[in-house]
């Protein structure tokens, strides 16, 4: 089974927004968006999904990519 990637790092140096810019336009802590730009996070809810998409004039799939290659952590644990 294959794995979902967060792009968000990409984006934002694509667009040239820094973390704490991005944090008070989507109303996500520093800590949390720090999270997602690293992958450490295990879901996102769709209304930051959303507020991520408009702030940053993109599509989910900019940020979110599927690679079917990469084990997931739950995988590479067993």
């Amino acid at each position: 089974m294959g794995k979902i990637i967060l792009r968000l790092d990409r984006v934002m140096a694509d667009r040239k927004i820094s973390l704490k810019e991005l944090s008070e336009r989507v109303g996500v802590t520093n800590v949390n968006l720090s999270k997602m730009k690293t992958g450490r996070i295990s879901a996102v809810r769709f209304s930051t999904l959303e507020a991520l998409c408009e702030a940053l004039s993109c599509q989910p799939g900019d940020i979110l990519e599927y690679d079917p290659n990469a084990e997931s952590e739950e995988e590479e644990d067993k």
